[in-house]
């Protein structure tokens, strides 16, 4: 008796929900992408106990008859795709036909859709179908799913709290909303509104909802393209980061995706502007031929494949650093924290009171523009009847329009402008550290490490563009290469032409260089070619820019006037006047800010006049 057996329907769905649902929000996001895909343009999402206990999802699209209805149950039944030519040419987020029967599979699931002529209902309890009626409903789609993993216990001991799974699932909401701006979407936690968008199309006003207003005043559009690919969308300047890739979106042919190289190309664009250890945010749609987008990956759909990546690549970094360079200017100080500390020593509770008078200000401000978007104090009803649905579309899109309207008026199209470096006035040195200035509209601190850093690095790389003079090495450089590479050392020599460097098989397993640029001489020259050996043997992709970069940086970093160092007038006033000439001007080679300026009305303010 052989031992190989097929495995039943429920058994095999059961095993496909462990890879297209790990948790509710992955519930949600396949359910969501349904209902984009049913031409929806308002799409609600509740969720109670983080979706844990119960979640549904509620639109207005195509919706689906009687006999579909019960068909999308079965495995690998799609209205997508109907053959495998298609798979080349995907043009909607779903496609499988893997979601709804390995969702069923794990929960037990109420769908009620019209398609505006037929109306049903149908209950599938953890693979089982107990009823498939006619249900008075409008035209859309809500499908319902409760008790989510509750008989695989192996699974639902790895859900975490219900405050954390309800962040994911508005994390993927928002993420829709950030790019599909067209749909209104309203998410509702434990029967309070978390989150809601207008559906008006304008993306600055979701970019505003998902990350608030200072980073809606400091979104730069963007929109930039070559023969195969086309990127839109905001970046918001790097004054205002993020601890980690959480404020990346990026979206493929509009499908939210994971994509590291790709987020890598955006914090290279902005490598110059942030620290490390900080990342951006911004919100990027990349438009391209479907046939160069492979998505059929991996169930849940998150991870593609695409063709032509490198050129991606580049694009993508090139237009984000231009865009900065051309639209960054100095940060401006922030200096209530500072104000407060000067007051704590004070026995009064003088803090609390500045506080909650700050904070009611606050929030008076942000509520006369968030308010009527976000505001639970107009509660909808929710209450299931015949025509919710619809009644619920004619209650609010008035409400959504006129925010939209609002929104529009208050934050007008951005339109970036070249930065003109202000005209300073040097008035002195603080704790030999940094250089003080006026200008026209304040006051200027500059970091003079970090201004002079800028200067040197922008004068190496000048003289690194030119054709670069050469010295012989006293001794010739040996590097172990092993015996493959010095088989190829033709094909390292073409790799790096641009660096100037000749590499020689010397023995079996090492190559030998006998002349350098001169450049080379304020750097470890072995390390920097054991560097370039390394990445040839890992990927043959040597990034010749960016090892540049990281050098010519540390050469900036030794030779630039150190904190601690008392200059004089004339020594300040030509630090100004490089920095004044500088192609970026406004921050040093690692990223953070060569200047900060106080503007005289927040000075006038912190002195309470």
């Amino acid at each position: 008796m052989g031992k190989i057996k097929q495995l039943d329907t429920l058994t095999a769905n059961m095993i496909a929900a462990g890879e297209v649902v790990e948790r509710p929000m992955g519930v949600v996001k396949e359910l969501v992408e349904n209902a984009i895909d049913a031409g929806s343009t308002r799409i609600e999402v509740n969720i109670t106990e983080g979706g844990i206990q119960r979640l549904s999802v509620i639109d207005n699209g195509c919706g689906m008859d009687a006999q579909d209805a019960q068909l999308c149950f079965g495995r690998h039944a799609t209205s997508k795709i109907q053959s495998q030519n298609d798979l080349w040419s995907i043009h909607t987020l779903g496609f499988r036909g893997e979601a709804l029967p390995s969702i069923a599979s794990v929960s037990r699931m109420v769908l009620s859709t019209s398609d505006g002529k037929d109306a049903t209902r149908v209950v599938v309890a953890y693979g089982n179908t107990e009823s498939v009626t006619p249900y008075p409903c409008n035209q859309g789609t809500e499908i319902s799913v409760e008790g989510l993993f509750y008989q695989t216990p192996a699974r639902l001991k790895h859900m975490r709290s219900a405050a954390y799974e309800a962040s994911l699932i508005q994390d993927v909401v928002s993420k829709f909303a950030l790019s599909h701006p067209e749909i209104a979407f309203i998410l509702r936690s434990d029967d309070r509104e978390s989150f809601r968008t207008s559906g008006q199309g304008n993306l600055l006003e979701v970019v505003y909802q998902v990350f608030g207003r200072m980073a809606a005043e400091n979104a730069i559009p963007v929109d930039f393209s070559d023969f195969d690919y086309s990127v839109k969308g905001y970046l918001i300047k790097p004054n205002i980061t993020r601890a980690s890739r959480t404020g990346m979106n990026l979206f493929l042919n509009g499908r939210m995706v994971r994509t590291y190289k790709l987020y890598k190309a955006v914090q290279d664009g902005y490598e110059d502007f942030i620290v490390k250890g900080r990342y951006p945010i911004c919100v990027l749609d990349i438009a391209m031929d479907p046939h160069l987008l492979d998505v059929n990956v991996h169930p849940s759909k998150w991870e593609v494949r695409l063709s032509k990546e490198i050129q991606l690549e580049t694009l993508i970094k090139n237009n984000v650093a231009n865009m900065l360079r051309g639209t960054v200017l100095a940060p401006a100080a922030e200096v209530r924290e500072a104000r407060q500390e000067y007051y704590q020593p004070i026995s009064f509770d003088t803090d609390r009171l500045i506080q909650e008078a700050e904070y009611r200000k606050e929030q008076e401000r942000r509520q006369s523009v968030v308010e009527p978007v976000i505001s639970t104090a107009q509660e909808v009803k929710v209450e299931k009847q015949e025509i919710t649905l619809e009644e619920e579309i004619k209650e609010t899109e008035a409400e959504l329009k006129r925010v939209s309207t609002q929104f529009e008026q208050e934050y007008p199209e951005y339109k970036p402008q070249k930065q003109v470096f202000p005209p300073m006035e040097v008035i002195g040195q603080l704790h030999e550290k940094f250089i003080l200035c006026a200008t026209e509209k304040g006051l200027v601190i500059i970091d003079q490490h970090a201004a002079q850093e800028r200067v040197h690095y922008e004068e190496y790389k000048a003289k690194l563009n030119q054709d670069p003079v050469m010295m012989d090495c006293l001794v010739p450089i040996t590097i172990h290469a092993g015996n493959d590479l010095v088989r190829r050392v033709e094909e390292i020599n073409a790799a790096v032409e641009d660096i100037h460097v000749v590499f020689e098989p010397f023995g079996k397993d090492t190559l030998v260089v006998h002349s350098v640029p001169v450049w080379m001489q304020d750097i470890d020259e072995t390390q920097f070619l054991n560097d370039v050996i390394d990445l040839f043997k890992n990927d043959r992709d040597i990034k010749y820019a960016r090892m540049e970069k990281k050098k010519i940086a540390t050469m900036a970093c030794h030779h630039s006037i150190r904190f601690n160092r008392s200059l004089t007038m004339d020594e300040m006033k030509e630090v100004v006047r490089q920095l004044s000439l500088c192609e970026n001007p406004y921050h040093c080679p690692h990223g953070r800010p060569t200047f900060i300026t106080l503007d005289e009305k927040t000075l006038v303010k912190e002195f309470l006049r």
